[in-house]
């Protein structure tokens, strides 16, 4: 691999398929922010706050071609996190052809943009989530497209420790443990999860030797067949690469220190 480095011995746990449950998460100010990646036919950096008003549509330039972008999230419904759960679409025309379609309004998209079905589904190959806590970092994980939702759990607490330990859990069940982590800052291990190889990659190095306040560690979560076709840490890298391969999903976790 190119960006941790493979020392650390792999071992694999295996994860049966249970009902997620909630997990207690470290109470902070912040909100979590999520970014998701779907790889079509086209790629735009789309703002935020294009969606600042719950229905509309939005003409963008991208080299040249024309991209068209129609969302509509006035009956959209939500659960405990930050994207919608159903009664919405996100429509992304490039060239006047559908390149992406998400939500489960898809007759309303389709009447609302005039286009036809798109000759191939969109897949979903990277979602970046930041995350914030004291010592314990809580997020749902689909570590497959239409996949089931986990409870992950991420623990470690720096404070006044000689020796802090990390720990990962997946629906209240230890999955992973690393012991002596002032040398294992950085690292890898395998396990298995919903019967499918996870590559959980951990840089933990800001937590334990940066700055007391506003520090982050990184955890990617890659379903992958094998450790030699592990994907750099770059959304575009991930996207191009994943045009030429039938890589997994990659799951990538900011975890953000608050006092």
């Amino acid at each position: 691999m190119r960006d941790f480095p493979s020392c650390f011995g792999e071992s694999g746990v295996q994860i049966a398929d249970a009902a997620s449950s909630s997990s207690s998460a470290g109470k902070g100010a912040a909100q979590n922010l999520v970014t998701c990646l779907y790889q079509t036919l086209c790629k735009a950096d789309i703002k935020p706050w294009l969606f600042s008003k719950k229905k509309g549509s939005k003409s963008l330039d991208a080299d040249g071609a024309k991209v068209d972008i129609f969302w509509d999230l006035s009956a959209a419904r939500f659960g405990a996190g930050p994207e919608p759960l159903e009664g919405f679409y996100v429509a992304l025309l490039f060239d006047l052809e559908l390149a992406l379609l998400l939500g489960d309004m898809k007759k309303d998209a389709y009447r609302k943009t005039g286009a036809n079905r798109p000759a191939l589904n969109a897949a979903f190959v990277a979602r970046k989530e930041h995350i914030y806590g004291k010592k314990i970092y809580s997020a749902k994980a689909q570590f497959c497209d239409n996949g089931q939702f986990h409870d992950l759990v991420i623990e470690c607490d720096t404070v006044g420790l000689k020796d802090p330990c990390l720990e990962i859990r997946i629906d209240k069940k230890p999955v992973m443990q690393v012991k002596r982590l002032a040398w294992k800052f950085r690292g890898n291990q395998t396990i298995l999860v919903d019967g499918l190889p996870v590559e959980v990659f951990w840089d933990v190095h800001s937590w334990l030797f940066g700055p007391t306040t506003a520090s982050n560690a990184v955890f990617m979560f890659q379903t992958c067949q094998a450790p030699e076709k592990s994907m750099p840490w770059s959304y575009s890298q991930i996207f191009r690469e994943s045009q030429l391969q039938g890589l997994g999903f990659s799951l990538i976790l900011h975890a953000w220190k608050i006092e």
